[in-house]
């Protein structure tokens, strides 16, 4: 291996340019840190976006395809699925995946970190709602959020930095069918722009958010954060793929070694070394991260390191109706959302529950698709008459289930497949627990109930598909006790003292909520912790 001369020693390396890793950035520059970044992708090349022409479909099934195996981009290392349920979806480049959200944007609540006091499972967060609080607020300013203060369940929300999105004509309809019912709704919040904002234009409305916002109305961090990094000097370094983290005899981060676009490969030394390459990458890198100290990888002395992993299983009904609604027509994330079965009800016979957001079914190839109308056959003499029956007559539930830990569900290397830089790929091992499987039946059941209150002339539950893994969470848990979790509260390694992760593999249960927003809450307040305990950070000679 060829090892080239390192650039400059800086204060801070952080691997990853997704949402966490955004936000520290942000964070340490802010205070004067000298900061590098070292990301596998590149910028998102929003001139292949198709989002404005007819094309939109096709390539959403290529390249703004959010499966690694589809899209099979340059910076996708190998990942082997054959013992998961459910396929990772995630982006490698600058922004992260939230280049490829749909900018759906809600707060864990407050029960979620409490779920061993509360139901006698998994186990409770060492921090509380109360403390992210305030950082919600702040990563809300810098995310440019959108939305309708108020929401009962979220009785401290006061204000967004911006008004609600529109919940056209087929959010309206769900939400008087949910007064009729008595089950809770409200006007959704996204990470998406109603007006000019910062760095991000008004939306105008496509439906079309996840490939490729051209008018940057999503926030990604692409848009929100590194041009304005960037220019406050932050060094990002793209196209870079990191090897491993090495450390000193201490058991203190030294540097990151990476292999960059060139083939040469460096050290970035660095006095703190923070991870946010989510719940995939992070196990990843610090299982490669061996060494004499650490035999079975960094930070891996509880053995928790790429163990209980967090999927989020996914299921989505789908309501046909006799009126036009064009439910493209908005924001594709939630115009509306529920939580009316989110907490736990004993007599269910599962713990814990869902959050539903109302969504659009798409544009006219959509509406030919095996998923989510069942598999059935549509070719024929009926052909015109389906797609005409579905094609804006149509909106879903998309069903997000708390997921619970098991270690038994979990990341490791792959030593039969290698990335670009020869590095092994990685392995998932993913079962849905019976647990799962009951929660998503019951909400299945309700949400088809909801849509027929709402006057659905037919209801289909769409197949359980594996392509829903947005959500990868729990690989290196936070905990109080070194010898059962990675991190602390403060997502520094309990054995590597200036090591810090930020990213969703840092979560101790799922909750049932799309994670950006408690990933950058997450991410700021434990940079806040370190920025302001700077003079007693242990740092390697």
């Amino acid at each position: 291996m060829e090892l080239s001369s390192s650039h400059d020693r800086a204060d801070v390396v952080i691997v990853g340019a997704g949402p966490a890793g955004a936000v520290a950035a942000r964070r340490f520059v802010e205070d004067g840190f000298s900061v590098v970044c070292i990301e596998q992708g590149d910028w998102p090349d929003y001139s292949r976006s198709h989002v404005a022409d007819e094309y939109l479909e096709l390539s959403a099934g290529k390249e703004w395809n959010p499966q690694p195996t589809v899209r099979r981009s340059f910076s996708d290392y190998p990942i082997d699925t054959s013992r998961s349920d459910v396929e990772p979806l995630i982006w490698n480049g600058v922004g992260g995946s939230a280049v490829m959200y749909a900018g759906i944007w809600m707060r864990l609540m407050p029960s979620d970190f409490r779920v061993r006091s509360l139901d006698g499972v998994a186990d409770d967060w060492p921090l509380s709602y109360e403390d992210l609080a305030p950082f919600y607020e702040r990563i809300e300013r810098d995310f440019g959020v959108s939305g309708y203060p108020g929401d009962p369940a979220f009785p401290d929300i006061d204000s967004y930095p911006m008004k609600a999105a529109p919940i056209g004509p087929h959010g309206r309809m769900m939400a008087e069918a949910h007064n009729r019912l008595g089950w809770h709704w409200w006007p959704g919040s996204n990470a998406i722009a109603t007006e000019d904002y910062r760095n991000q234009g008004a939306c105008v409305q496509r439906g079309a958010c996840m490939w490729g916002c051209i008018n940057k109305a999503k926030a990604s961090p692409d848009v929100t954060h590194w041009p304005d990094l960037l220019t406050q000097g932050v060094r990002l370094i793209t196209r870079a793929v990191a090897q491993e983290i090495e450390t000193d005899a201490a058991g203190r981060a030294t540097a990151v070694v990476y292999t960059g676009d060139d083939g040469v490969t460096r050290r970035q030394e660095a006095d703190v070394v923070v991870v946010a390459a989510n719940g995939l990458g992070t196990p990843r890198l610090l299982q490669l991260s061996t060494s004499t100290r650490f035999p079975n990888g960094l930070a891996n002395g509880s053995g928790l390191v790429g163990k209980r992993l967090m999927m989020h299983p996914f299921a989505t009904v789908v309501g046909v109706f006799d009126d036009k609604l064009d439910p493209w027509k908005g924001v594709w994330g939630q115009p509306v959302y529920s939580l009316e079965f989110y907490e736990t009800v004993k007599e269910r016979g599962f713990v814990r529950g869902a959050k539903w957001n109302v969504t659009p079914t798409g544009g006219p190839q959509a509406m030919t698709a095996a998923f989510p109308w069942g598999g059935s056959e549509i070719w024929g003499e009926g052909f015109h008459d389906t797609v005409r029956d579905r094609l804006g007559h149509s909106l879903a539930w998309g069903i997000v289930a708390e997921d619970l830990p098991e270690e038994h569900n979990r990341v490791e290397l792959d030593h039969s497949t290698r990335d670009r830089a020869g590095l092994p790929g990685v392995r998932m091992t993913y079962r849905t627990s019976q647990n799962t499987k009951d929660l998503l039946a019951f909400n299945v059941e309700r949400a088809s109930e909801s849509l027929r209150e709402a006057g659905a002339k037919e209801t289909i539950v769409a197949p359980m598909i594996r392509e829903t893994g947005w959500h990868i969470l729990g690989t290196a848990t936070m905990g109080e006790d070194a010898a059962s979790s990675v991190v602390d509260q403060w997502g520094r390694a309990h054995e590597v003292p200036n090591l810090i992760i930020v990213d969703g593999s840092t979560w101790p249960t799922s909750s049932g909520m799309n994670p950006t927003p408690t990933i950058a809450a997450f991410s700021l307040r434990a940079i806040e912790h370190a920025v302001t305990e700077r003079r007693s950070q242990a740092v390697s000679s």
